[in-house]
């Protein structure tokens, strides 16, 4: 398949190419459209997730059960710890 591609693609194609990620057009070309397909593909259950993560704390906040500044903080710290322990 031969592609032809208006000035402002091509200059996409070459900035790309010139961060010396991708070996060639084809590369840049594969990751776009893959990633493209990645984003199609993110649809209703990832989305209803997050619509419920958001749903959960929106009522959390309603109800005045959230942490302040440095709870939240706190709380992160503790997160990363464990993460790292078990890493």
């Amino acid at each position: 398949m031969q592609l032809n591609f208006p000035p402002d693609i091509e200059a996409l194609v070459q900035k790309r190419l010139a961060t010396g990620a991708f070996a060639n057009a084809e590369e840049v070309i594969r990751r776009a459209l893959e990633t493209l397909d990645a984003e199609e593909n993110w649809t209703e259950e990832e989305r209803n997730a997050l619509d419920e993560k958001i749903d959960r704390a929106l009522e959390q906040a309603a109800a005045g059960r959230v942490n302040g500044p440095d709870e939240a903080r706190r709380k992160l710290a503790a997160l990363k710890e464990a993460h790292l322990a078990r890493s």
